[in-house]
């Protein structure tokens, strides 16, 4: 039986054998190629310097923990922006929750 040269790394990409291993070695980048059943549009990771299929956005549950680990990204801000512009309603309850968290709100 002949090994398959090539990896999914994402749904419809495959790329080859040990390519997945040095898309890893990037800041932020640990996971990248985990995510196979993922599409490639659904990553957060290009817009924030890491891997482009590493931070998967698919689902809401997957957003929630790309916001929480942003601060691995090169730049996390890009990662931020790619979560809200595809789920607006995490930027509705970020912004809520700042605003019942100040100091001012508490008088």
């Amino acid at each position: 039986m002949a090994k398959d040269k090539k990896i999914t790394v994402a749904k419809g990409v495959k790329v080859k054998r040990g390519v997945e291993e040095k898309m890893r070695k990037g800041k932020g980048s640990s996971n990248a190629g985990k995510y196979k059943s993922v599409k490639p549009k659904d990553f957060a990771g290009k817009a924030g310097g890491a891997d482009k299929f590493s931070f998967p956005i698919n689902d809401k549950a997957h957003a929630k923990a790309a916001l929480s680990r942003a601060h691995f990204a090169p730049n996390p801000e890009g990662i931020k922006a790619s979560v809200y512009r595809k789920f607006p309603a995490l930027k509705k309850r970020k912004m809520n929750r700042n605003k019942s968290n100040t100091w001012e709100a508490s008088k």
